[in-house]
This record gives C-alpha cells, structure tokens and sequence, in this order.
C-alpha cells in the first residue's frame, strides 16, 4: 500500500467534490475536455492519426477522423467516469456493469486464474464490475511517480476490496495470495522493450509484446482467461469472458503470448474506438 500523509485527503477534496456530481454533468465535462484537447490544444493528435493509420491502411481519411474524435470522448469519458469511483455506490456498478458469461469463471474450481485484458473502453470500471459479482479481483498495477496522486488512484480502486499490486511486486504477492481464489489482472497492452518481449504482428504492425502473464501463469499453472469490454451506451458497459487455457504449462513457448495478444486485436478491430490509442505503442523497431 502507498504511504500515507496527513495532507492526501485534502488535496482530494476537489476531485471528491466532482465525483458527487451526476452522470450527465460529468459527461458534460468529458465533451467540454473532448473539445478543448482535441480541437483546440491537438492533444497527442499526431499520435493517435498516425497509429490509427498504421493499424487500418485501407481506411480512408473520413474514417479515421470519425474514429479518432470517437476515441477522444473514450478516453475523456474515462478519466471523468474514473474520478466518480471516488464515490459512487457498489450498486451503481452493478447498474452500469454487465458481467456476461460469469459460469466461465466459476468453473474454475475456486482457484486463482489469470485474467488478461487490454485499455478497453473503460478499463478502471472493469475490475470493479466483475467484484461486485463475489469474485476476489488482484489488479497489477505501475505506481505512478506522483506520490500523492499513486496514493489517491489505489484509494480509488480498492474501496470496495480490489486488491491492487505493484507490478515490481507481482511474483511474490502471487504466491502469499496463492491460496485465495482470485482473478489476478494483467492489462498487457502496454509497451515493451524492445528485447525482454517476444516481436509479432498486432494492428498490421511488428510489435513487442511483454511475456509477463505468459511467465507467470507457466510458473505457477495457473487458468488464463481473456476479458473483454465494450461500451453499450455512455457510462454502461459489458464485459464477456473466454478461456485460453486451463493448462498453461502443456503449451509451447510464446503460444499463450500470441493467443491473448491476438484476441485483443479482435476486440479492437470490433470497435477501434474503444483503445488507447494515444499511446505510443509502437515505438521500438526490432532489431
């Protein structure tokens, strides 16, 4: 857990204080943000134009400035939507959240299982739904170099019993949590280096990609399941389940690595503008 200091909580009042407000005012402030740091301040637009370019060379220019502008109400929409985790109800999760396929899970013989997912839709809220359902949820996470704002995300996200980890901490949390039946949560969509990853072809581009939840689930056999999420309406989402394998061990080297990155691509290619796509996800070259 983050060290604490006496002034956290007064630098959060102001977030608090929006957090109270109603979902059509937030929103509100999401298509104010959507506008500003698209149309005036051109937030990461090189960025988000040229990977979106890159993943979909077939499309044409209208398509990919409806798709951009899109995924700028998604990415406002979940910074806005991630503040108001700073009160809102387990009730309002269970209303705004669908959990689909949920058997999935629960026949897994209560045991942990890995749960690997990308920066879909809203990604924060995720977790959240799925533990309102009675599943124990471990969320890997980065610390971020704010002090005070690494302390006000993990608040955020373990109020109701989310358990987040530090990623440098990951192993060993594994094994002292290794007999509570949990979904431990990598969101493995991040960049990797250039040469701890394995390289394969992900949104028509050479890719790193991170061997982390490939690592971990060998090392301990444990079930990976992919999870997916797409926004039915604003501030509703669903999220579905499905299994990659029970036996992680019996596959061969970087097949579960491909088998989740793959999936996820599947997921983007449904709806692009349900990404990260402000990030520089593709900044490495393979040697």
């Amino acid at each position: 857990m983050p060290k604490f200091k006496w002034y956290y909580p007064i630098l959060a009042i102001p977030f608090y204080l929006v957090s109270l407000m109603p979902m059509f005012l937030l929103h509100g402030l999401s298509d104010l943000a959507r506008f500003l740091f698209f149309s005036v301040f051109n937030y990461r637009k090189e960025v988000v134009f040229t990977n979106l370019k890159n993943a979909f060379p077939d499309k044409d220019e209208a398509w990919i400035k409806q798709t951009a502008y899109a995924f700028y109400q998604n990415l406002f929409d979940t910074i806005i939507e991630t503040i108001a985790m700073a009160s809102v109800s387990k009730k309002f999760y269970k209303k705004h959240i669908r959990i689909h396929n949920l058997d999935l899970l629960n026949s897994l013989n209560q045991r942990p299982f890995i749960l690997v997912c990308g920066h879909l839709a809203n990604w924060e809220w995720a977790g959240q739904g799925l533990h309102q359902t009675g599943t124990q949820v471990d969320v890997l996470y980065h610390p971020l170099s704010s002090k005070w704002f690494n302390w006000f995300m993990y608040f955020i996200r373990s109020r109701f019993g989310i358990h987040p980890i530090p990623m440098q901490h990951t192993l060993k949390e594994m094994l002292n949590r290794k007999e509570i039946p949990s979904a431990i949560t990598f969101i493995a969509d991040q960049t990797a280096g250039p040469d701890a990853c394995h390289w394969m072809t992900f949104l028509n581009q050479d890719t790193p990609v991170f061997l982390g939840v490939e690592k971990m689930a060998q090392k301990l056999n444990y079930p990976i399941v992919y999870g997916d999420m797409y926004r039915s309406k604003r501030g509703y989402y669903d999220v579905y389940f499905k299994l990659i394998t029970l036996e992680p061990k019996s596959l061969k080297p970087f097949e579960i690595t491909e088998l989740h990155t793959k999936m996820l691509e599947e997921s983007i290619i449904k709806k692009p503008e349900d990404w990260l796509w402000s990030h520089k996800r593709w900044k490495h070259k393979r040697k």
